[in-house]
């Protein structure tokens, strides 16, 4: 049941639309979470939208938009080929902590598809206020258009983050400052000049990647079923999102939202699951 939704998501298609349009309907968005304004949103959508949460569909007045949440930070990025958004919502001072991925898609000016990663406490490596704090460094401003990737170039560099996974062939196109945003965690690669070298299991494959490119901002966020993540359930995809900025062809930043079934995906309890509170703690204090 759960590929059939995930293979249902993956074929939405659309049309192009313009900047402005999308521009406004991300605030909307991120304004209706705010406020836990649900209805807004659904003014936005069409009468049969798709709404799904950590890949289960909901209606959207049963959703986290309806609940209030103080926001820290939100980032959206705007597809006018495919009519599509992305957007990213830290509130890690809302009394509930939590980091969303928010990809939408719209045709005729009415949102046909909306999906969320919804991600607190007990998914994979979470940390909302680590999240916040290892984003204030970075840059994700407009590049000018001289220097701007083609959207080619810019899928084509997320797409090989997650085909290195089962392929050991693959070249990851990754340059400074080497580290991903993953959950609440800094992780670090080894930096050789200006190429970035990361620690990558060999055997994983995959599926069901959706995208947003948006080449103002060198921008992919590719929402995809991820197997093996959650330890308790096999190779079941579980719902993820990662979004890459990219410059000069190279991986530059990269956010990651996981979302797990079982508490700490299964890793509660083992050497890993420990080692990794252990280093978050200790990076936040």
């Amino acid at each position: 049941m759960l590929s059939l939704v995930l293979a249902s998501l993956a074929a939405t298609v659309a049309a192009d639309c313009s900047r402005d349009f999308l521009t406004k309907a991300t605030g909307q968005y991120i304004a209706a979470q705010r406020a836990g304004q649900s209805s807004a949103i659904s003014a936005l959508a069409t009468t049969n939208v798709t709404y799904t949460e950590n890949n289960k569909p909901l209606s959207i007045s049963a959703s986290t938009l309806s609940q209030p949440i103080k926001i820290d930070f939100t980032r959206s990025a705007h597809d006018t080929v495919q009519c599509a958004t992305f957007t990213e919502i830290i509130a890690a001072s809302n009394p509930h902590p939590y980091v969303i991925h928010t990809r939408m898609v719209f045709a005729n000016e009415k949102a046909t598809l909306i999906e969320s990663v919804v991600t607190d406490n007990g998914d994979w490596l979470f940390n909302a206020t680590g999240t916040l704090e290892l984003n204030k460094p970075e840059s994700w401003d407009p590049i000018p258009k001289e220097r701007q990737d083609s959207r080619a170039t810019i899928q084509a560099a997320g797409d090989a983050y997650f085909d290195r996974f089962g392929n050991v062939s693959v070249t990851v196109p990754w340059g400074p400052p080497c580290v991903r945003v993953e959950g609440g965690l800094p992780a670090r690669g080894t930096l050789n000049g200006t190429d970035c070298e990361m620690v990558w299991p060999s055997t994983i494959h995959v599926p069901y990647r959706r995208y947003v490119v948006d080449e103002t901002l060198g921008f992919v966020d590719i929402f995809v079923g991820f197997p093996r993540l959650d330890r308790t359930q096999g190779n079941d995809p579980m719902p993820d999102s990662h979004a890459f900025r990219v410059e000069g062809g190279k991986i530059k930043y990269l956010h990651t939202a996981s979302a797990c079934i079982s508490e700490g995906c299964g890793l509660n309890g083992t050497t890993f699951g420990k080692r990794w509170q252990r280093n978050l703690r200790k990076r936040l204090l």
